[in-house]
């Protein structure tokens, strides 16, 4: 087994988990539908490749990582319940969440509405800013590490949680199993300075996060390019993409809001994913109430304003100079 995509081990136990169901496959990692035999509920079990765990560097830091996030008690941070290794093979058991990714929500449905897309994105930004308060950064924030399950009520019909903090671009390129075209996932969502290799911190989540909301809203990722090497260049180089330009409708105060999470430089980004999301509904609540004043007329006291003011009847000692008499 040279690979993630060799773990084929459905029906098999490891770990005190029995693996029934794969769901999810990547290129370092597959996931599992298990059982946990002590406790006899229903968890996720993620699998790393096995040469991963043949590193010491990244077994080290896989595991002080994956200890932080189990530690950060978030309500859209999927619990995280064990990591370790057995058998030769790194794997961390987790919630099992009922649901699909957002990749497989915008896939079926494609753009969302601005507000839906700030009453999920505003989920994911308060986990992402829990975890950089425990000095972990994601580096990896994607539509398919965003998991949406049903909500509450009508006024939050989802809920989002998000996944995937023990296994890290970081811990990856410390193995030297990474290249330019293999950042574990897809590149559409990478900051410039993880792409210089620059050190990061949760700036860099802003950006990705930035860049997971254009797609929500315009059905595409910021940059389209026909290689790897030319989506790395526009991210390091290109202007951050206007939303305008797929829709033409909306507001372009949210254009501007992109290009903040997107800015090439961390200084000149959001200090945090929540400020983000906050700058993007504020952008949208400002157009929401410019078409409802159009559409419905001024407000009473605009009406008020723009009525004249009464012209004064002339004093009684002036009615002989202007040729006015009482009425």
């Amino acid at each position: 087994m040279s690979t993630a995509a060799h773990l084929d081990l459905a029906g098999q136990q490891l770990a005190g988990y029995r693996l029934e169901r794969l769901i999810g496959r990547g290129g370092m990692a597959v996931v599992y539908r298990a059982e946990d035999l002590r406790l006899g509920r229903t968890v996720a079990v993620k699998l790393l490749a096995p040469e991963l765990a043949r590193n010491d560097v990244f077994r080290q830091r896989f595991a002080r990582e994956s200890k932080i996030a189990a530690s950060i008690d978030h309500p859209h941070i999927v619990p995280v319940y064990e990591a370790g290794e057995a058998e030769g093979v790194l794997y961390i058991a987790m919630r099992y969440v009922r649901g699909r990714d957002l990749r497989a929500l915008l896939d079926r449905e494609g753009p969302l509405p601005v507000r839906q897309t700030a009453r999920i994105a505003v989920q994911v930004a308060s986990a992402l800013d829990a975890a950089h308060a425990h000095e972990l950064v994601h580096r990896d924030v994607k539509p398919g590490n965003i998991l949406i399950a049903e909500g509450t009520d009508s006024e939050h019909p989802e809920y989002a949680y998000l996944t995937d903090f023990g296994l890290t671009k970081k811990s990856l390129s410390l193995t030297g199993l990474t290249t330019v075209g293999q950042f574990v996932g897809t590149l559409d969502y990478v900051a410039p300075e993880q792409i210089s290799g620059k050190p990061v911190d949760g700036r860099c989540d802003v950006y990705s996060l930035g860049a997971v909301v254009h797609e929500m809203i315009t059905g595409f990722p910021p940059y389209e390019r026909d290689d790897d090497l030319a989506l790395l260049w526009a991210h390091l180089n290109d202007p951050p993409p206007r939303l305008t330009a797929r829709r033409p409708e909306l507001p372009e105060a949210l254009d501007e809001v992109i290009a903040t999470a997107m800015a090439k430089t961390p200084d000149d980004r959001y200090d945090s994913c929540l400020g983000f999301i906050t700058a993007l509904r504020a952008a949208d609540v400002v157009q929401a109430a410019e078409v409802v004043v159009a559409a419905v007329g001024p407000t009473p006291t605009e009406v008020v304003a723009q009525v004249p003011e009464p012209v004064p009847s002339p004093p009684p000692w002036a009615w002989p100079v202007f040729g006015v008499a009482p009425r």
